[in-house]
């Protein structure tokens, strides 16, 4: 069993890095989102040192796109079955994807990782071993409307699953990571998670995913109040329904194993670029199981799905984009990491008041 410690973002020098940001030539506050950013970026990079570090570096950064397949998918609940998870996953390794074409234009490592698809995928089928990893923990999990999804050694095994995958880029000097996932069936998982966790009743937990009809959103939202009424008649009590029990229930592997990376990324004190729905309830998940992770989250765009906007309220997130995504694959964090560049940039190199002979 891992267990991870995450220690509070110590930031003694808060004054001084407002200095810094509100002395740049531009009105306060006037690059929004962009202020916030580059204050978080450089209070994660400042830990350990003498005072606020002078330059913000993005170095390495790398997406993690973790692949699983769900037991749940075998009722039609999306718009394809789970053999589309395995060609998806063979679609990243030919380089065609979206994210593929986004990561390329953003100059971002892709990895991504079997968490526990259907299928193997074979040798002969794998161009880059650099590109491709399996990390599986079976192939796929059981049906969480009738029994729970995984035993709670899974769980622990795909937790360090996902912790050594993060701390192998970290080693290797990544200093931004970039989450992604692929499982037919996991907007289910992440919906039950999510009403689980929160306390919530189903029907505002559950959506459309990539796009399914009306009657298959009705089966959805009855299969998946049906797996909560079961795990909660199961446990009586909040203390016994853990978030580690939750996951055991009604996770996912490829979820079980983003949260393993999410808190050592946290552990290490290196900042995680969350993407949307399936990914921000592994974020909800880590922040629940040791708080202090998410002040190293950043949170890339409000997807289209509905329920993904009471997690990042209760996350207390401020996503960066706001385009209508509902794709998933790490395609919003993606996007967002010029962003990010824009507010090193800017924290970098651009001329204070000072230097720049500007009086107001």
């Amino acid at each position: 069993m891992i267990n991870f410690t995450v220690k509070p973002l110590n930031n003694p020098w808060q004054n001084e890095l407002e200095a810094v940001i509100n002395g740049k030539t531009k009105p306060l506050g006037a690059l929004g989102q962009l202020e916030d950013v580059a204050k978080q970026l450089a209070s994660i990079q400042s830990q350990g040192q003498a005072s606020v570090v002078e330059s913000i570096e993005i170095d390495n950064p790398t997406m993690l796109v973790f692949a699983g397949d769900h037991g749940i998918a075998q009722h039609g609940v999306s718009i394809a079955p789970s053999a589309v998870t395995r060609q998806m996953v063979l679609n990243f390794i030919a380089g065609g994807a979206a994210i593929n074409c986004f990561c390329r234009t953003n100059n971002i490592a892709l990895k991504i990782i079997d968490a526990g698809i259907v299928e193997a995928i074979t040798p002969n089928e794998i161009a880059d071993d650099a590109l491709f990893f399996e990390q599986r923990l079976a192939p796929g999990t059981q049906d969480f409307s009738t029994t729970a999804a995984m035993t709670s050694s899974q769980v622990n095994i795909g937790l360090a699953y996902g912790a050594t995958m993060a701390v192998q880029e970290i080693a290797q000097g990544c200093n931004l990571l970039m989450l992604g996932e692929m499982g037919i069936g996991n907007t289910s998982s992440a919906s039950a998670i999510m009403s689980l966790l929160l306390s919530l009743a189903p029907e505002l937990c559950v959506g459309q995913g990539t796009g399914i009809d009306a009657a298959q959103l009705s089966l959805k939202q009855t299969l998946i109040t049906q797996a909560v009424n079961r795990v909660n008649s199961e446990y009586n009590s909040a203390e016994s329904l853990s978030e580690k029990t939750i996951m055991a229930e009604v996770g996912g592997f490829e979820i079980v194993q983003m949260v393993g990376a999410i808190l050592a990324s946290a552990q290490a004190q290196t900042p995680v670029l969350i993407d949307g729905f399936i990914v921000s309830v592994a974020a909800l998940l880590a922040v629940k199981m040791h708080p202090e992770t998410q002040a190293y989250l950043l949170y890339s765009h409000q997807s289209q799905e509905q329920a993904h906007q009471i997690v990042l309220e209760h996350l207390s997130a401020k996503p960066l984009l706001n385009l209508g995504l509902r794709l998933g694959e790490g395609t919003g964090a993606a996007l967002a990491l010029p962003l990010l560049n824009a507010a090193a940039s800017f924290y970098n190199d651009m001329a204070s008041f000072e230097s720049a002979g500007v009086t107001v």
